[in-house]
């Protein structure tokens, strides 16, 4: 008979994991005790990317062919050592998030079912100003991670000569995300304008791979750059976080030598631990400096296309473009015609 838990030791800190036998990513057999034991194998890293961040919890209770819960609320009944962080909404409501402080954390809600963790790009003690550029590289139909690594060049390229420096990974399915630590002196709104004037320069550069097009039907089979990943509440899977797929692939730190040849593929619940045992951390010297984005608001600030759409579910943002599906937008004096 399977074990109804098993406890393990994370920390000085002991963790039940409940029905640890059952199986979580089925394509390879892995179970829920796995994705436990996971996270605490490569616990530094993961430590690194999540702490003192309000984080968001992707679950699957049930394993990942069944359906996500997105949690941005810490579970009302959770140990009195967890502890949370006040965030607020577009909207202006407020809820207590998860604030991950130590591993055991984290094993604690991969019991809960968490496969993904979703990490704000700012810490506990200022959630208003991120310390986190995010630059994520989404290839669309037509285009693959072959096309994401060359695009993660071309915005190294662009880095090195504004004297910054980001860290590559992997995001665990076809793209790459690239993170910036950042001086913590801006606003969500100057962070997200700073990252459309990074794509921009990027798409200028390399018109024939990338585009800044928000709307689908406008980005063709091009590498989308995508700056609204860095609007108040989006957040993108932290690094070590594994993805919800039955292969159970990880969003992993690379470096750029690399990111040159590496195979996406060859990131696993299983692969990466020993990987992470004998490099560590490949990202461990991310918090040595944090980088000002000035040069980065002057090319959107001369830029005269001004702002770009948000996300759907925000309310209508000051100096937003009109949000709407240029194929089903009016034309310019439609109304006065119809009239």
């Amino acid at each position: 008979m399977a074990s109804p838990f098993i406890e393990l030791n994370v920390g000085g800190r002991v963790i039940k994991v409940t029905n640890p036998d059952k199986v979580y990513f089925p394509d390879i057999g892995a179970t829920k005790r796995e994705l436990v034991e996971y996270y605490v194998s490569v616990g530094e890293g993961a430590l690194r990317a999540l702490k003192d961040r309000p984080t968001y919890l992707k679950r699957h209770p049930d394993g990942v062919q069944s359906e996500a819960i997105y949690q941005k609320r810490i579970p009302p009944r959770h140990p009195d050592w967890l502890e949370t962080v006040t965030i607020r909404f577009p909207s202006g409501r407020t809820a207590d998030a998860l604030r991950v402080t130590e591993v055991a954390a984290i094993a604690y809600c991969a019991n809960l079912g968490t496969i993904d963790f979703h990490p704000w790009p700012t810490r506990a003690d200022d959630v208003e100003h991120p310390d986190e550029l995010r630059i994520d590289l989404d290839p669309q139909p037509g285009t693959d991670f072959d096309d994401a690594r060359e695009t993660a060049f071309a915005v190294l390229e662009v880095l090195d000569e504004l004297g910054m420096r980001g860290f590559p990974k992997t995001s665990g399915t076809r793209g790459i995300h690239i993170n910036v630590r950042i001086e913590r002196r801006w606003s969500f709104t100057e962070v997200r304008q700073s990252a459309i004037g990074l794509a921009r320069e990027v798409e200028r550069r390399r018109p024939d791979l990338t585009t800044t097009a928000w709307w689908k039907e406008e980005r063709g089979e091009k590498v989308f750059i995508d700056y609204n990943q860095n609007a108040r509440d989006r957040t993108i899977a932290s690094a070590y976080s594994v993805r919800a797929r039955p292969y159970a692939p990880v969003s992993t730190p690379v470096t750029w030598q690399e990111l040159a040849d590496v195979n996406p593929r060859d990131f696993d619940i299983r692969t990466v631990p020993p990987r992470f045992a004998e490099l560590g951390d490949v990202h461990k010297e991310i918090d040595d400096r944090a980088f000002s984005i000035e040069p980065l608001l002057e090319w959107y600030a001369k830029d005269e296309r001004g702002d770009m759409p948000y996300p759907p579910n925000y309310p209508k943002m000051p100096g937003e473009p009109k949000r709407v599906q240029p194929s089903k937008a009016r034309p310019s004096g439609a109304d006065d015609e119809a009239g």
